[in-house]
């Protein structure tokens, strides 16, 4: 290792056990050096850049006193986790975050022995970390399990349930909280830090845990009055009675810029024998870039930017997004009935709700990172009468299928639910795509499942949800712009359960549901250059099927084929089935679905994805001459008895 005063450190640390090597005071410089590495990347990447300056101090000291990867560092959600990973060997692919090929903008096990526990979904890192640590302390292995959450992961019960049952790990557990938005801290600064520092060092350990052991011999009474006198005292001098109840030693709060308050209080933590410890560190979304302090999100999630002056990138003008559609056609429906009303699980921005908020402020709810408490809060406004819009990323829909089941299905409660992001999603890949709400809604009694085939379409369909008083009802529809089809002045009313025919033909039939009909009308126009007169049909709904449309379809048509942007067991399963109870397959019809594939898809453009999926309109093709048996030259091979 270089000593040369102009060499950057980071050029000599490809792993943590490099940086270990290095002096306490030489890491202020480390970090600086990582920032404008995180800086320079994520100008070229695009992705979460805000996230990741906050805790650039707080990455390098971990791995500057904790023995990673034998200790497992667990990021919870991930999207802070580009310093992390330029620190773990991955430096030198660091620009091809979230490209095709490149490294996952999130943890992933597959990428790195330093990223132990994939995350992309809140509030999950608790629990895996404590997972680990009981699995060493089983093994008799000094490994810990470190957690680093987010003030707002700690919204979702998940974490307050891992929190519960963290006694039996010891001091194998650590959860470091990273205060950089709800402001839950007292001052911040070199009192608070020396407390910590005491609180945490092994003199006061030991002597609170011999003052304890001599509290035990006193009588009940005087016992308890000795353990509350100590919980009151450092929770008047620091705060975190809360975690403390939980059964967690709470140190802090802590300057998570400040690397000098951060490495004695690790080291501390590290060499303690208390139980499980939360460390409070307080940090700022952006940290040391100007451009990202002063933005309104710090940052969060980025275009390709200029690294000088922070511009952004701006993307191709074209038509609305679906996210605005939906947001502007529920305004006009709140407009018209002041019962609806529009909940979103700490995405207001993101679903379009907080357009929806500035118009009606006192009728949107942001219950933050809990789905599960979304859908049942949604559940009881509709018990009593109101209208409500569960406007949920399809992804952390996942998150609450049991209160979708129990809480709303089961109770036939009309509950209107706003999935956005279905289908493929591109740069964030596996754990954001919204592959299986289709299949997971379609199986449950009383559910109307509807998908927007383009904007007009998720027009009508917001329209249709509020008119939709029988029971819950969804509708899906896409990440990214429209087709540019122009809106329609007056919403309709879609009759439940039956689709529309988009195009006319005799011999092919392709049945869409959602956006890929564009594909569809683009294979219809490369068949009919062959000769095969084809119709499509644009369903409209995955449940309830229009069984009268499709029986039409399959009885008239020699070959079908369901095009959807979902997983297995889907809108082509439903038609199967529907097929095969009505006898239709015996007539010797040839049936083929076409869906995702039975695989996790990595991240890369939504076309590359679509393609490598086999859902556009080549493949459409290819499906359907296979079915027909046609060879290269475009001759019908006739079947052989």
């Amino acid at each position: 290792m270089s000593d040369r005063p102009d060499t950057p450190l980071l050029d000599t640390v490809r792993i943590p056990a490099d940086l270990r090597r290095l002096k306490p005071e030489q890491l202020r410089q480390l970090a600086d050096e990582l920032r404008a590495e995180t800086i320079s990347a994520v100008s070229v990447t695009g992705g979460h850049l805000g996230a990741g300056l906050g805790v650039v101090e707080l990455t390098t000291a971990i791995h500057y006193v904790f023995n990673t990867p034998e200790d497992r560092l667990i990021w919870d959600v991930g999207h802070q986790c580009y310093p992390h990973k330029i620190l773990t060997g991955r430096r030198d692919r660091i620009r091809t975050l979230r490209a095709g090929g490149g490294l996952s903008g999130f943890t992933k096990r597959s990428e790195s022995e330093y990223d132990p526990f994939g995350a992309a979904h809140s509030s999950t890192s608790i629990s895996a970390a404590l997972g680990f640590a009981i699995a060493n302390k089983l093994a008799d292995k000094p490994g810990r399990g470190i957690a680093v959450i987010g003030d707002g992961a700690m919204s979702a019960g998940m974490a307050y349930e891992a929190m519960n049952n963290a006694h039996a790990a010891g001091n194998r557990l650590v959860v470091i909280l990273n205060d950089n938005d709800m402001s839950i801290a007292p001052p911040v600064g070199g009192l608070s830090a020396y407390l910590a520092r005491i609180v945490s060092s092994r003199p006061f350990l030991e002597l609170r845990d011999f003052a304890k052991r001599i509290s035990r011999k006193l009588p009940e009474p005087l016992h308890i009055a000795a353990r509350r006198t100590d919980e009151f005292a450092r929770g008047l001098a620091m705060g975190g009675t809360l975690f403390e109840e939980l059964g967690f030693y709470y140190v802090g709060p802590i300057d998570g810029h400040n690397l000098d308050h951060l490495i004695p209080v690790l080291e501390n933590v590290r060499d303690a024998a208390e139980g499980p410890c939360l460390i409070h560190v307080v940090t700022k979304k952006g940290h040391g870039y100007a451009p990202a302090e002063a933005a309104a999100d710090k940052y969060h999630g980025v275009q390709k930017f200029d690294v000088v002056t922070g511009v952004q990138a701006k993307s191709p003008a074209g038509p609305p997004s679906y996210t605005n559609v939906f947001a502007q056609a529920l305004i006009a429906e709140a407009q018209r009935d002041e019962k609806i009303v529009a909940i979103t699980a700490a995405m207001p921005s993101g679903t379009g709700l907080d357009k929806f908020q500035q118009a009606f402020p006192g009728r949107t709810f942001d219950v933050g990172i809990a789905e599960q408490h979304a859908v049942t809060f949604a559940a009881g406004l509709a018990a009593q009468g109101m209208r409500p819009f569960a406007t949920i990323y399809s992804t952390f829909l996942q998150r609450a299928y049991d209160q979708v089941v129990h809480d709303v299905a089961i109770q036939n409660l009309p509950v209107r639910f706003a999935i956005d992001r279905a289908g493929l999603v591109g740069a964030d890949g596996s754990t954001h795509a919204g592959s299986f709400d289709v299949t997971y809604l379609c199986t449950l009694p009383n559910f109307v499942v509807m998908a927007a085939a383009d904007e007009a379409e998720l027009v009508h369909m917001v329209h249709t949800c509020a008119c939709h008083d029988s029971g819950p009802i969804a509708v899906r529809y896409p990440r990214g712009n429209g087709t540019g089809i122009p809106l329609p002045a007056t919403p309709e009313r879609l009759e439940i359960g039956k689709g529309r025919i988009v195009r006319h033909g005799k011999k092919v039939a392709i049945l869409s549901l959602g956006t890929r009909l564009e594909e569809a009308l683009k294979a219809a126009d490369l068949l009919e250059a062959r000769g095969l007169s084809t119709t499509v049909a644009d369903l409209r709904f995955a449940k309830p099927l229009d069984s009268e449309l499709i029986r039409k379809l399959l009885a008239t048509h020699e070959v079908a084929v369901t095009v959807e942007d979902g997983s297995i067991g889907g809108l082509g399963a439903h038609v199967l089935t529907l097929a095969s109870d009505e006898g239709l397959i015996d007539s010797g019809l040839k049936l083929r679905t076409m869906r995702l594939p039975d695989r996790f898809q990595d991240q890369d453009s939504p076309a590359k994805q679509y393609d490598d999926a086999g859902l556009n309109a080549p493949q459409i093709v290819d499906t359907i001459l296979k079915a027909l048996r046609m060879n290269s030259v475009g001759v019908i091979e006739e079947a052989r008895a």
